[in-house]
């Protein structure tokens, strides 16, 4: 069972004048029109900032009360659903259940196109019934806003109770219909006729980045505008945690390492540690109770500290 989106209505899968002679133009002159091309993204992307706003929200609400985050998608929207999944643990120190990536045609089509998956509606039901539970927040995430896999997956999540957001690059599709919060950014022809991993690529990773981004800093991972929840897993990233901490104390470079060795390599204890001049298990309780946000953290310790010196 197919049930694709007629192509002939696809913005997408038209004929972009502009590149029409497109095989005759040298390197610089391919390269300039993309670069054009690629410059009304943004604008696309922008229009949809209302939208995009309040699929955050729900999805923040439901991460809020336990529940995960998962992108299904197929070919080019699956992998950058798994690219952007697989970047919030490092960047911001949550457990890779948080947020999954799932693409049609399972890991192999992560680096082999395997075309046909995202024909299967019934595979995509099945994935979300296996994975899925009520309270999740389920991104289905199909350019053309019609991929079977995606459609499948989507009413499976809607059954289950989940929070649904669809993100699609064209008007009125059954992406859209399907979902709680649908995302259109109409990014128009490709300058090579359907070949979606351009601009609809980049508009739907520069969405994808504003999901997790704005989500993670709702929750509490980070301070100011700095990563406090990094892991320092490699010795960048431990460079990295140590400029946190100056950053957001003042300390010089030299007590900054000390204290973060002390904490443990978490920038966030070594923050509170200098702040409250406390101990690291006082700052890792006061995390706890928080729920790991950070922001509520250093609001509770703040009153303490308050009531103590009244």
């Amino acid at each position: 069972m197919t049930n694709k989106e007629p192509s002939a209505a696809l913005a997408t899968e038209q004929m972009n004048q502009r590149s029409a002679h497109l095989d005759q133009l040298n390197v610089l002159e391919i390269v300039s029109l993309m670069n054009e091309e690629d410059m009304t993204v943004p604008l696309a992307v922008q229009r949809e900032l209302p939208a995009i706003a309040a699929a955050i929200d729900a999805i923040v609400g439901a991460l809020e009360q336990g529940g995960r985050l998962y992108y299904f998608g197929a070919g080019t929207s699956g992998r950058l659903g798994i690219l952007d999944a697989s970047e919030c643990p490092p960047t911001y120190g949550v457990s890779p259940e948080l947020v999954q990536g799932v693409i049609a045609g399972g890991a192999r089509a992560m680096t082999r196109s395997v075309e046909d998956a995202e024909d299967n509606r019934e595979a995509g039901q099945l994935e979300a019934r296996e994975r899925l539970r009520p309270g999740d927040a389920v991104v289905g995430i199909s350019a053309a806003g019609g991929a079977p896999y995606v459609l499948g997956a989507m009413e499976e999540a809607r059954a289950l109770g989940a929070v649904t957001a669809g993100l699609s690059c064209n008007h009125g599709t059954r992406l859209s219909a399907s979902v709680d919060y649908p995302i259109e950014v109409e990014v128009g022809p490709e300058i090579v006729t359907g070949s979606t991993r351009l601009k609809a690529g980049t508009a739907t990773k520069m969405v994808l980045n504003m999901i997790t981004t704005a989500a993670m800093i709702r929750l509490g991972k980070v301070h100011g505008n700095l990563m406090v929840n990094v892991q320092a897993t490699n010795a960048k990233l431990k460079d990295r945690v140590v400029r946190i901490v100056q950053q957001a104390t003042g300390l010089d470079k030299a007590e900054a390492a000390r204290l973060a060795g002390q904490a443990g390599g978490d920038a966030r204890i070594a923050i509170l540690m200098q702040r409250f001049a406390i101990s690291a298990g006082r700052a890792s309780q006061a995390l706890t109770a928080s729920g790991d946000h950070f922001g509520k953290a250093l609001q509770a310790l703040e009153g303490r500290a308050e009531r103590s010196g009244s």
